[in-house]
């Protein structure tokens, strides 16, 4: 069966999904960005088969997600590394993480936690505004037409509605 590319579609959730839409791929990025680098361990860890690693790998390496780089000489071995771009998914990460320990952790709760190192506390990921810090809610924000924004495929409906917004005064 053949995915259809959304990379065209006037969305950036589309054309992120695009390239993250599948768990592999998450999972992949999960790894690297906490320290699994190698891809034998990636292998391992995430018992998904080398054929199916080695196409997201190429695929991230060649999106600028990740990085392929040599450890060691004799015999060559590579692992990789998450460039900027790559770092940069670590928040869209702790949100899924975020939203899947309130749904879905069950009785013994999630799994993991995650430790701020500069005030030293645990904490949980809050999607907050860059100009006032106060949390973003579905309630609390509207989405306004951008630059790129257009009515293509994927936004045949959602263009227009969002064209037609006007900022609240």
């Amino acid at each position: 069966m053949t995915r259809t590319s959304l990379a065209d579609v006037a969305c950036s959730i589309a054309r992120a999904t695009d390239l993250f839409a599948d768990a592999w791929t998450a999972l992949i990025m999960r790894d690297v960005l906490m320290g699994v680098t190698r891809f034998d361990d990636l292998a391992r860890d995430l018992g998904v088969s080398r054929k199916v690693l080695a196409a997201r790998l190429s695929r991230l390496v060649e999106e600028g997600v990740l990085t392929r780089e040599r450890y060691q000489d004799r015999p060559p071995r590579e692992h990789y590394l998450a460039t900027e771009k790559g770092e940069e998914l670590y928040p869209v990460l702790l949100a899924l993480m975020r939203w899947g320990d309130r749904w879905h952790s069950g009785e013994s709760g999630p799994p993991l936690r995650i430790r701020h190192l500069e005030c030293g506390h645990d904490t949980e990921p809050v999607m907050a505004c860059g100009h006032c810090g106060h949390p973003l809610t579905v309630d609390n924000t509207t989405q306004l037409p951008g630059p790129g924004g257009r009515v293509g495929p994927g936004t045949q409906v959602i263009g227009p509605l969002i064209a037609a917004r006007q900022p609240p005064e």
